[in-house]
């Protein structure tokens, strides 16, 4: 009785596969920056193998995602195919709730520029005097 050599991939490929990444050279970026870890462990090669049952922590925009893979995939398909290859397991991202116009960063509004031209004493737009 002879066991099975374990089916796996590349760790790129599979990243850009489960569609965390928009291309392999992204993902191989990333690993070779060594901000992947595979069950704990930092990695910084792109074409270390994993396999279903293996868990990997990064970086991903803001958030620190933790997968398990559940399957190794065939291609990078849409969306729905792409989940299932993996479970989520990272921790709730708290969002702030949205705050129209407070702490605002960004162009003024018609009123906040009336609002600056009325604190500096000017009538209106055309006051040339």
């Amino acid at each position: 009785m002879t066991a099975e050599p374990r089916q796996t991939i590349r760790l790129d490929k599979w990243l850009w596969q489960a569609r965390f990444f928009k291309s392999r050279s992204l993902a191989a970026g990333v690993v070779t920056a060594g901000k992947v870890r595979i069950d704990g462990t930092p990695v910084s090669k792109p074409a270390r193998a994993v396999g279903a049952g293996d868990v990997l922590t990064f970086v991903q925009a803001d958030a620190t995602k933790v997968v398990r893979i559940l399957a190794l995939g065939t291609r990078r398909g849409p969306a729905p195919e792409a989940q299932a290859l993996y479970e989520d397991m990272s921790p709730p991202v708290e969002r702030r709730p949205y705050n129209p116009g407070g702490d605002r960063k960004g162009r003024p509004t018609k009123k906040d520029r009336r609002d600056m031209m009325t604190h500096r004493g000017i009538d209106g737009p055309l006051d040339l005097e």
